[in-house]
């Protein structure tokens, strides 16, 4: 079973009908779960928990006890009342195409509220309203939408608090090249083929299966390959299957690659030294500083949006490789709002 798509195919982004709240009435009586009247009604199942919350209503009952109960009258009349609220003063008005293709890029896709936004000037798309990334985030806050909420958005904006910091143990490299002898111009991004390099662990630790991610400066092109475990010579084997892959077209593709100070990476001369000519550097590396992950950002940015696919605490294992490309193509295909909502495929052609 897909992890990325087994819960988006059978989603239908259409409002609740009165008929439907008596159906979802009669199947509460029945014993029936939310999730089992989502898939018999084939609406969503955060759609009927929603609908469930605002008509449930206490009732008294002969024994002078009171339960809670879904009443379909209420629901309805309350699903009217804040049609009559909302829908006048909301500038996406009727315009329901506009609203199912948000629906669609951020359930279905994952975009971000701003990447929706942004893709629709950036290709010219036509609706008959047009609103701002701030507005549509008040959208949802406001529950105007059908089927999205605040949780189906991949970074909800928090009011700031005491920022988190990855810890992860540094080792002292004495053998490698220092970031500050990186030449200056890589940090322009100017120039294609420098990269950042990095491995995302699951729920299983080091111990278990990575990913090993590189993500190219300029474009934020991704590469994600999965490797059985976090060593100095799982990376090496990637990196020597890159280069059987671009061979001769290796040293244009890879001019250089940053990475951290973690034990996988410590030995520069193996992830250096070419397969193919033997004795030759096939791409320089250089080491950031130790927890200095802003040397590294965009890696580091690339990583966060894995996390929308691979929740921190996933065993990777489970992951295949088909899988594991899918993420990389999404990542490579989504608009970037630093390349004017550009996707990192369009900036690397």
């Amino acid at each position: 079973m897909s992890h990325l798509n087994n819960t988006t195919k059978q989603r239908r982004f259409k409002h609740l009908t009165e008929m439907e709240r008596y159906q979802i009435e009669i199947l509460l009586k029945e014993k029936k779960k939310s999730k089992e009247i989502a898939v018999i009604l084939g609406k969503h199942r955060r759609t009927i928990e929603r609908e469930i919350a605002r008509g449930t209503v206490q009732m008294l009952n002969s024994d002078l006890t009171y339960t809670f109960r879904y009443c379909a009258d209420v629901g309805h009349r309350k699903y009217l009342e804040n049609g009559q609220n909302k829908g006048a003063g909301l500038k996406i008005g009727h315009d329901h195409k506009l609203a199912r293709h948000i629906e669609k890029r951020i359930i279905q896709d994952r975009y971000s509220p701003d990447a929706v936004i942004g893709e629709i000037r950036a290709k010219g798309l036509e609706f008959k309203t047009s609103i701002c990334t701030k507005t549509l985030y008040n959208y949802i806050d406001k529950e105007v939408f059908a089927n999205i909420t605040n949780k189906d958005l991949p970074i909800k904006r928090h009011k700031k608090k005491g920022r988190y910091h990855r810890v992860r143990v540094a080792l002292k490299n004495l053998k490698g090249t220092s970031i500050e002898q990186r030449p200056k111009h890589i940090e322009n991004r100017e120039e294609y083929g420098h990269w950042e390099m990095d491995c995302v662990v699951g729920g299983k630790g080091d111990s278990g299966a990575v990913l090993l991610v590189l993500t190219e400066r300029k474009s934020r092109e991704e590469i994600i390959r999965k490797m059985p475990s976090r060593t100095q010579s799982s990376v090496k084997q990637e990196l020597d299957r890159l280069e059987r892959r671009y061979g001769k077209r290796f040293s244009q593709k890879f001019k250089t690659i940053t990475v951290d100070n973690g034990p996988e990476f410590l030995n520069s001369s193996e992830l250096e030294g070419s397969i193919i000519k033997q004795g030759e550097i096939r791409v320089k590396v250089y080491y950031a500083h130790p927890y200095s992950s802003g040397e590294r950002g965009s890696n580091e940015n690339g990583n966060r949006l894995i996390r929308r696919f691979i929740p921190k605490g996933t065993d990777i294992s489970n992951y295949t490789a088909q899988e594991i490309k899918r993420i990389e193509h999404w990542m490579n295909n989504y608009p970037r709002k630093i390349h004017g909502y550009k996707t990192a495929k369009e900036m690397a052609a």
